[in-house]
């Protein structure tokens, strides 16, 4: 599967853009490689109809989908909006996220 290249990584906080969740806040728990999807915790909530099985009872399970990553924001943590990155270097070689609201670098640890 080919990398994608993207802003986003897991564990940041972003809101839905558009569709059904239109203006939800949540954590991006997974990229999905090749596709430019990702699953954000509370968002695109779908039922899936599963049968029941040795381990399991069977039932409606609500489940989150993917939802494509031109339709996600990141939220600066410093001016607590919805914002636009770009990508900057700096002077020790180190590529980092830059907000283009407030200019405040963007941290790429995962908690």
């Amino acid at each position: 599967m080919k990398m994608i290249k993207t802003y986003l990584r897991k564990n940041d906080r972003v809101m839905v853009m558009t569709g059904k969740d239109r203006g939800r806040v949540g954590k991006i728990k997974l990229l999905v490689p090749g596709k430019y999807r990702a699953v954000v915790e509370g968002a695109q909530m779908v039922k899936r109809h599963t049968k029941p099985g040795p381990q399991s009872s069977g039932g409606i399970i609500e489940k989150e989908a993917s939802i494509h990553i031109s339709n996600l924001r990141l939220i600066c943590p410093k001016c607590t909006d919805a914002v636009r990155i770009s990508k900057k270097v700096l002077e020790d070689g180190t590529k980092v996220r830059v907000c283009k609201k407030c200019g405040e670098v963007i941290p790429t640890e995962s908690k």
